[in-house]
């Protein structure tokens, strides 16, 4: 129950995420002057985050996780995330202050890559995906699922999403709608060699493990669609279940078969 108005933090709207990648074989979270803007989030009874989808990808990555709920406001047309519209921002915190709300726990995947000397480690709330960079030829990916080969991937690259993220890129890359209570984790190629290939569903308890194959064009590991490390032939990143979670705020209005029915603009819709 959030219980006084001055224990409420908005993060601000994101005019770009690109101060976010990283050239230094990391993965970071955010940079330091997002940092002081969320000081003390733990002491708050709510976050606003205001702005759009990739607004709340990038603080949902920087406070991985934690006990404050989230609540995104949309300012733009297109968001599942932030599904509340700003037009309605007075009477959504009324029906907050009222009690009328429930709290979402979305899952985070982890992404790790071990090389000799060094680890990296990422989460993202949406996806994880191994792509070709600008050169127009496909990579291999050699792809197991709890040690067993599953196959292996000619294509211009592979999306690792949470029930979250089913919506985003998988979902334009011909990925299925997931609803975002589901526990499992969607594996979807990006225009693969093979037009055999189609998503394949896991547990989300399952651990996935790519290998870069046959080093043709570079090769980018990127996550949430915001921060990037090239990867090198040889290397291997395995996905999981973090164990941290987003807890997310929705109110009556802004359920996610609503959500989907009237950003996709379905029968039913009253868009």
């Amino acid at each position: 129950m959030v219980r006084s108005a001055d224990r409420i933090a908005v993060a601000p709207q994101l005019e770009t995420d690109a101060e976010s990648k990283s050239q230094t074989g990391t993965l970071p979270a955010a940079d330091a002057a997002f940092h002081n803007c969320i000081q003390g989030v733990e002491q708050t009874d709510l976050i606003l985050v205001i702005g759009g989808d990739g607004t709340m990808l990038h603080v949902a990555r920087t406070l991985g996780g934690g006990k404050t709920p989230i609540l995104g406001i949309n300012t733009g047309n297109l968001g599942f995330l932030t599904a509340a519209p700003m037009s309605n921002l007075r009477g959504i915190l009324e029906r907050i202050w009222q009690g009328n709300f429930a709290v979402e726990s979305r899952p985070f995947l982890e992404a790790v890559l071990s090389r000799p000397r060094s680890t990296v480690r990422s989460i993202a709330l949406n996806d994880f995906v191994i792509s070709r960079s600008e050169l127009s030829r496909m990579i291999q990916l050699d792809v197991f699922v709890d040690d067993k080969l599953l196959t292996t991937y000619q294509c211009d690259g592979l999306i690792i999403c949470s029930p979250t993220g089913s919506t985003a890129y998988s979902l334009s890359a011909g990925g299925p709608i997931v609803s975002p209570n589901t526990e499992v984790i969607a594996l979807t190629p990006i225009c693969p060699h093979a037009l055999s290939n189609r998503s394949v569903i896991v547990p989300l308890k399952s651990t996935v493990r790519v290998a870069v194959g046959a080093h043709r064009p570079e090769t980018l590991l990127t996550g949430d669609g915001q921060v990037s490390l090239t990867l090198k032939q040889g290397d291997v990143i395995q996905f999981q279940q973090s164990r941290r979670r987003l807890r997310l705020l929705s109110v009556a209005g802004n359920e996610f078969f609503q959500t989907l029915r009237q950003k996709m603009k379905w029968s039913g819709s009253n868009v």
